[in-house]
């Protein structure tokens, strides 16, 4: 089953094969959402920065992972805000019992799947439609994020229809999308040389970078093939 929920700038789809751990999932979103406006009213430059913040405090869990995220990608930590949260959804769903759970935070995804889920790669107007991928099945919470500078409302300072890291840390994952996508430039040669900013980063497995008419692939990723992208299934606001 599925569920599309929005908790203020919060928006996901959320998927799973009992209502509970749904439920699981949206009480998750809600608390950690709590701890982030919290730490935020007390340090408000946090979620402006655009650049690695030390914490101020003793800090929630949420901002340490994303701290630590950002801090690896050289970013501000607001870069990991979607996918640390969707990380915690889905991990509060396998305490429930879930080995089947998705949580799709406007293209951030945390995922854990007993059986292969196909997905599709959005890039806007690039001429690549129709792109995406088979992951296997795994027991282990894995990180699928994305970022573009031509689809979305998320700020990118670079030209990535689709900027996409794969990595068992979610946060990272997101992160590093965030940096993949503003290291992206215009042309084949710019593809490829955005690849440099993940390339040194531990813990990220792979990326994948659609810009215009190009493609670009790094590291482990699942094999592509033709699939149907359905826009009316991307979650957004």
């Amino acid at each position: 089953m599925k569920e599309y929920y929005r908790l203020k700038e919060t928006i996901v789809t959320i998927q799973a094969d009992e209502r509970s751990y749904i439920e699981a999932a949206k009480a998750e979103i809600i608390c950690q959402r709590m701890e982030l406006e919290r730490y935020i009213s007390f340090d408000p430059f946090f979620r402006t920065s655009l650049e690695p913040y030390g914490i101020k405090g003793e800090a929630p869990l949420i901002i340490r992972r994303m701290t630590e995220a950002a801090t690896t990608m050289g970013i501000g930590p607001m870069s990991a805000v979607a996918g640390t949260i969707s990380a915690f959804a889905v991990e509060a769903m396998v305490d429930a019992g879930a080995t089947f759970a998705i949580v799709d935070n406007g293209g951030d995804i945390a995922i854990i799947n007993d059986r292969p889920v196909v997905m599709g790669i959005y890039a806007g107007e690039s001429s690549l439609k129709n792109l995406g991928f088979t992951l296997k099945e795994r027991d282990i919470i894995t990180g699928i994020c994305t970022s573009s500078g031509t689809v979305g409302p998320s700020i990118s300072f670079g030209m990535a229809d689709a900027a996409v890291v794969f990595s068992d840390n979610v946060p990272l994952a997101d992160s590093a999308a965030t940096a993949l996508g503003n290291a992206t430039a215009v042309g084949r040669d710019a593809v490829e040389a955005s690849f440099d900013v993940v390339k040194d980063a531990s813990g990220i497995k792979g990326a994948i970078v659609i810009q215009g008419d190009y493609l670009g692939l790094w590291g482990e990723v699942p094999p592509l093939t033709r699939v149907n992208v359905d826009y009316d299934c991307i979650t957004k606001g």
